[in-house]
């Protein structure tokens, strides 16, 4: 979810699968994630320059046992050589050649497990009429809020399988919409996607990122938006960025790294350090734009700046993780009589890690944010510039005693839009932003908001509601109206799906340590708890990120047709309860996520809405992360399990790209006691061949892929080739245990809809085979 209004808010808009990007438009400028996320999955396909083969070796394994086909896993080479020593202690890394993603080596390696894994995908017999009726669900409208900038009204659009969603214009609410930018005509295949944008303050001009096969490396361009001219200015080097423009529209903040050494397109491993904060004027080469602001002493420390509503202030937020922490300094823009020049002489309010602050809107020195001191729930504060002490904080809207603050938006000069989480359901309210009092909470369904747009100078605001049977129903409500009644603007049906065949209830259920767990269970109604059903558990559980109601229509089909349950776990390391919540899953408390979703599975099975064998568990990123370590400790709990682009290797992982942002969720392995943490539970160190007599690893499919510069595709490689090499060997796994490596592709952001039907497809035919499940009519 994007959290609103943050200077350097973390964007998280692929949280579960097939969910199309979401933003809530609030400022008109999109900010990157850095935290590994789940993703939109890619159809993985064989590695283009992989033309060397690896010796394969047969290891005598079945398939499962609908399956009467023996396949070999690829020999991959041992280096008994390669250790390492952490405070003393020898780990060997055997596979640390898999580490360089440009040698020959490595490439085979991937050429050779693609060529085991597609053909044993091809022979499934669900995977063609999955993709087909895959293809006719997903084929709906799909629409964002609109959202104003300048004069003019803007919104996304998809009509249905448009490998990427499309920006249109209109002149008015009731105006013809007209073609604003297409990024479908950026690449033949759709993997040159948006990715964030801003709009200068009276709508006239147009910056955008762009990135390619999924990487997170963006270049920015410009366009006139009267003419749709393109401008010559083009950005590079852009990464985890913020977009703002001065109010003059003279110029824009961004961010970008300096020149590395070797390639940066994505397929790289070197580390991110070291960004620098830069404005740039309209008309000028990059090379002549304004360093603003950098961290020499600090490599890791990133700073986002954001003009304030007002224009007269620039708030530059500084991160050093992924924590919900940061240093928040100002700078008078005002009071620079020759303008943007070089280093800004920056205030610094808060200038420590103890809290977050978000700025929400201001007027004139007073300002509010949003934050996390002394309230792991948030509450909203104001902040007198002129006199900024601690003990002259006033509180705006005190935290609520169990709900979480997501989200603040000021509209129409004196309201402020408060989004809370109440039992992992989305509550829309209306408060006064002089004394912050009540006005109105918006009726809404049980659900989510993944939309949302209205700026301070707005009058109306459009806000977007989906649960797990709507794709999405968008609410005007025009503030000028003393009645306040939002109106539907615009509501999306799909062909063929009637949500009235099915339920969606809520459970609570107890962890290992008692903790009561939320979790949603979607299935047809008047199932038989009998224990006969499939299903399908998903989970995160990481980075204060909530896993909220969202529509999706492959797990609907798996629902539908072949008979399956859907179970979403909010397990800790979330933020569904907020910061306490989030704590708790995290550094040495990290255990409690494993612990958690296992304690989910065993829910499932207690009630007899499924058994072990047909359990499916699935998670991307720090969700890949979850699924493998759970299949190392509990093999026996599961008959399927799916990691994508799954962070694999906990001792080494802060080496590599962004990776050491994550330290603030994980603990470090240079750390003496955060070693000991992560030895217990890294999947690359964990795994073994279950003792128990006839017991063995459930069928386990990784997804990752070449351009994921979030989390690179070392941690499945290395993962895939321990597993082959430890538990495909045993005479008792009979189970499958594949990888598949993508083109093309990174870590979600942007993935073409071509793509994503290909993969999910591919992946329940991977489930129905594994389970033996039969398609159902």
């Amino acid at each position: 979810m994007t959290k609103l209004s943050g200077i350097y808010a973390a964007s998280y808009c692929f949280r579960l699968l097939l969910i199309p990007p979401t933003r809530r438009t609030v400022r008109g400028s999109s900010l990157v994630c850095l935290f590994p996320l789940a993703p939109v999955p890619a159809r993985p396909t064989v590695h283009p320059s992989a033309v060397y083969r690896l010796s394969p070796v047969v290891h005598s394994l079945r398939s499962a046992s609908t399956m009467k086909q023996s396949f070999e896993y690829p020999e991959a080479a041992r280096d008994d050589t390669a250790v390492d020593n952490y405070h003393g202690e020898t780990i060997s890394d055997p596979y640390r050649w898999l580490e360089d993603p440009d040698s020959e080596q490595t490439k085979a390696f991937v050429e050779a497990q693609n060529k085991v894994t597609m053909p044993f995908l091809e022979q499934c017999p669900v995977r063609g009429v999955f993709k087909e009726r895959m293809t006719e669900l997903y084929d709906y409208p799909k629409y964002s809020c609109h959202f104003k900038k300048g004069n003019r009204y803007f919104y996304f659009y998809n009509s249905g399988l448009q490998n990427q969603r499309v920006l249109y214009v209109q002149d008015s609410l009731d105006g013809e919409p007209r073609i604003f930018l297409d990024p479908n005509t950026f690449s033949e295949d759709g993997t040159v996607a948006l990715r964030g944008y801003a709009f200068s303050e009276d709508g006239e001009y147009f910056a955008y990122g762009l990135s390619e096969s999924g990487s997170d490396w963006v270049t920015i361009k410009f366009m006139k938006v009267s003419s749709r001219e393109e401008l010559p200015d083009i950005l590079k080097r852009v990464k985890f960025s913020c977009m703002s423009w001065t109010h003059d529209g003279v110029g824009v903040f961004y961010n970008c790294y300096p020149e590395q050494d070797g390639k940066s397109d994505g397929t790289e491993t070197s580390t991110n350090l070291h960004q620098k904060l830069f404005y740039h004027v309209l008309g000028t080469d990059q090379s002549k734009d304004v360093l603003c602001a950098e961290f020499p002493d600090e490599p890791k420390w990133m700073g986002g700046a954001e003009v304030s509503d007002d224009g007269k202030y620039v708030l530059l937020s500084i991160r050093e993780g992924c924590d919900p922490v940061n240093r928040l300094w100002y700078c008078d823009l005002h009071a620079q009589p020759n303008g943007i020049t070089g280093i800004l002489p920056w205030v610094k309010l808060i200038d420590n890690f103890d809290a977050e602050y978000e700025y929400i809107t201001n007027e004139g020195t007073v300002f509010t944010f949003k934050t996390n001191r002394h309230a792991p729930n948030y509450k909203l504060i104001n902040i007198d510039f002129n006199d900024p002490d601690e003990v002259k904080w006033k509180e705006l809207v005190p935290e609520h005693n169990k709900d979480v603050l997501e989200w603040v938006s000021c509209v129409h000069a004196k309201h402020l839009a408060l989004c809370y989480l109440h039992d992992v359901k989305n509550i829309l309210q209306l408060y006064d932003l002089a004394s912050g009092t009540h006005l109105k909470t918006f009726p809404l369904d049980v659900g989510s908001i993944v939309g949302y747009s209205g700026q301070k100078k707005d009058s109306e605001i459009f806000y977007q509601f989906t649960s797990f049977l709507s794709p999405g129903i968008i609410y005007h409500c025009d503030l000028t109206n003393s009645a306040l009644e939002p109106r539907v603007f615009r509501e999306v049906t799909v062909k063929g799906f009637n949500p009235s065949d099915y339920q969606t209830i809520q459970v609570f259920y107890p962890s290992k340590d008692g903790t009561e767990i939320p979790m949603f269970i979607v299935h047809k109604k008047d199932i038989k708890l009998d224990g006969s059903h499939p299903a399908f558990l998903y989970g995160y559980g990481g980075f204060n990120i909530s896993i909220t109601p969202s529509y999706s229509v492959s797990r609907l089909i798996f629902m539908r047709n072949l008979g399956g349950i859907l179970a979403i776990a909010n397990i800790r390391g979330g933020g569904e309860y907020g910061e306490n919540w989030h704590k708790a899953g995290i550094l040495a408390n990290k255990q409690n996520c494993f612990d958690d979703f296992q304690c989910a599975a065993e829910y499932l099975i207690k009630e007899k809405y499924t058994s072990a064998r047909k359990i499916t568990i699935n998670g991307g990123s720090n969700g890949g992360l979850l699924v493998a370590s759970c299949a190392n400790q509990r093999p026996d709990l599961f008959g399927c399990a799916i990691a994508q682009v799954g962070v694999m290797d906990m001792l080494k992982f802060h080496k590599f790209t962004i990776g050491h942002a994550w330290t603030t969720d994980y603990g470090c392995s240079d750390n003496k006691e955060h070693f000991e943490w992560l030895r217990k539970y890294s999947p690359l160190h964990n795994i073994k061949v279950p003792e128990e007599n006839g017991k063995q690893y459930p069928a386990m499919l990784l997804l990752t892929a070449d351009h994921d510069d979030r989390v690179v595709p070392l941690h499945s490689l290395k993962f895939i080739a321990t597993l082959q090499h430890v538990v495909g060997r045993s005479s008792n796994q009979t189970n499958p245990l594949l990888i598949y490596v993508d083109t093309k592709a990174g870590h979600g952001a942007g993935k073409p809809t071509a793509k994503v039907i290909e993969e999910v497809s591919d992946m329940f035919a991977f489930i129905a085979q594994c389970l033996g499940l039969k398609w159902i009519e």
